[in-house]
């Protein structure tokens, strides 16, 4: 019997950005489904970064001291153009963002071309978030870089989780599985998780790698800062 251990989720959106539930309400249901963790990173660009992040860190400071789960304040840095992804990363840093997450170049968007290149360059971005037909020198530059690159379990960007696997496999770039959370049915159990993982093509061993051991080690990282 593998013991896939609690479930941590980076990637979600509340309704401070496109999401349909509140910060608290996305804490507390992960908290119901005994999560270890939960990482709320809502869409930012130039034009709310200071209005999203000081928000997260205050209600994450307040929900925190009530709850058995670390609540993680972070953003996804969303159709950024290339050359200000380092800029606007080190800006939600300062405002006190602890995960930075860059939208990838996924086949259901029009993400301008470069954006997975310069993300893995930057050692300040801690996922390259549904990373598309991600190549491998963009993965071995994130493996360089300790990036994480997200299997998706979200409708549209999840269509390329197969070729990102076997991209990352070939590469020994570190995977996680992330839903992209809106709505609460979005919400992943280990079990599922562990599930789409090998549906993407990894072996049951990495699955684990990938569902358990990786969340643990990004939040070791990201409470030593």
């Amino acid at each position: 019997m593998r013991n896939l251990g609690r479930r941590t989720d980076f990637h979600t959106h509340s309704m401070l950005s496109d999401g349909d539930l509140l910060p608290s309400e996305i804490v507390r249901r992960a908290n119901a489904l005994n999560y270890e963790a939960i990482a709320i990173t809502d869409h930012v660009d130039a034009s709310n970064m200071d209005f999203i992040v000081k928000r997260l860190v205050k209600v994450s400071n307040t929900l925190q001291k009530h709850l058995d789960i670390t609540i993680i304040p972070g953003v996804e840095l969303t159709h950024i153009p290339p050359p200000k992804i380092k800029t606007l990363a080190l800006e939600a840093r300062k405002l006190g963002a602890q995960l930075i997450v860059a939208h990838g170049e996924t086949l259901a968007e029009p993400v301008l071309p470069g954006t997975n290149k310069m993300a893995v360059s930057c050692t300040e971005v801690n996922i390259l978030a549904h990373p598309g037909l991600i190549n491998k020198n963009e993965a071995e530059e994130a493996r360089e870089n300790g990036i994480y690159l997200e299997l998706s379990a979200r409708k549209g960007h999840c269509l390329t989780n197969g070729h990102v696997a076997k991209v990352a496999s070939e590469t020994k770039a570190k995977l996680l599985v992330n839903t992209d959370l809106h709505s609460p049915e979005d919400f992943l159990t280990q079990e599922s998780a562990f599930k789409l993982a090998v549906g993407s093509g990894l072996t049951e061993l990495d699955a684990v790698k990938v569902v358990s051991d990786y969340p643990k080690e990004i939040l070791r990282k990201i409470k030593k800062v």
